[in-house]
């Protein structure tokens, strides 16, 4: 096989502010091969790139992300957490890509625009208090943009992902051609490693996972199915997945993790 594709986990997101515009011009820009982000609903219904229940770590702001209007996110700071993103040439101040909100809607924007093939991973975040509408207003806006059905001459490519199983068939009901990741943290109970529940052909388990169960990825892989492994950053984990012939690695720091699969 190939070298593993490399996805980078919130943008560039050791360098820069997670989720950000930015964060995700970057990963581009270093030659990653897809990106990946996870979304929530808001309280009038958009689908926002923010991974915490809570805006608290990641924003100026607090509480529940579901309890805010896109207007109110808006407004907040999602940038200056993150110690020291570099200035725009030529500004005196830190760029907005470094601050604002971004919306799944202009991430899919900026992606399609990258001018070569990208792919792109979307988690769905759960439990959520709007449940299988998570799912529905991401078929629709994916719908919108011609890109429930892949088609091999399209740039850009989604795969969906949840930790939820039932968001995984939720998905495959309303988008049945659209590849889905089932994410594993630990092994589910009376879940056989090589077998994953039916229609769902690619795992993505944590580092840990593959680290206390090391003949995880090589019996899923024996069974045909693809692994993509999260979240892979230090030199020795990324010699391990490689050993083990992953299909994808999800890393905060793509570029050093290209400058070493390319030797």
């Amino acid at each position: 096989m190939g070298r593993p594709l490399v996805f980078a986990h919130r943008g560039s997101s050791y360098d820069l502010p997670e989720h950000t515009l930015a964060a995700y011009l970057r990963a581009l820009d270093e030659g990653a091969d897809g990106v990946e982000c996870d979304v929530r609903l808001t309280r009038d219904g958009h689908l926002v790139c923010v991974h915490d229940r809570r805006l608290d770590r990641t924003s100026n702001g607090h509480g529940p992300v579901s309890t805010r209007t896109l207007a109110e996110l808006e407004r907040l700071d999602f940038g200056s957490w993150h110690p020291g993103p570099p200035l725009a040439d030529g500004d005196e101040g830190v760029d907005e890509s470094y601050l604002r909100l971004l919306t799944l809607d202009r991430l899919l924007e900026a992606v399609r625009t990258a001018g070569r093939p990208v792919r792109l991973l979307i988690e769905t975040k759960h439990p959520s208090r709007y449940g299988r509408h998570v799912e529905r207003r991401l078929v629709t806006l994916l719908d919108r943009h011609g890109l429930t059905v892949p088609r091999p001459d399209h740039p850009l490519q989604v795969t969906v992902m949840s930790f939820s199983l039932l968001a995984v068939r939720r998905l495959r009901a309303l988008a049945p051609a659209l590849p889905t990741v089932l994410l594993l943290d630990r092994l589910p109970r009376g879940l056989r490693p090589s077998r994953l529940p039916f229609g769902i052909q690619i795992a993505g388990p944590g580092l840990a996972l593959v680290r206390s169960h090391p003949t995880l990825v090589p019996a899923l892989r024996a069974a045909g199915n693809q692994v993509y492994v999260w979240t892979v950053n230090d030199p020795s984990d990324l010699d391990l997945v490689l050993a083990m012939g992953v299909d994808g690695i999800i890393t905060d720091r793509p570029a050093p993790t290209l400058t070493r699969l390319h030797g």
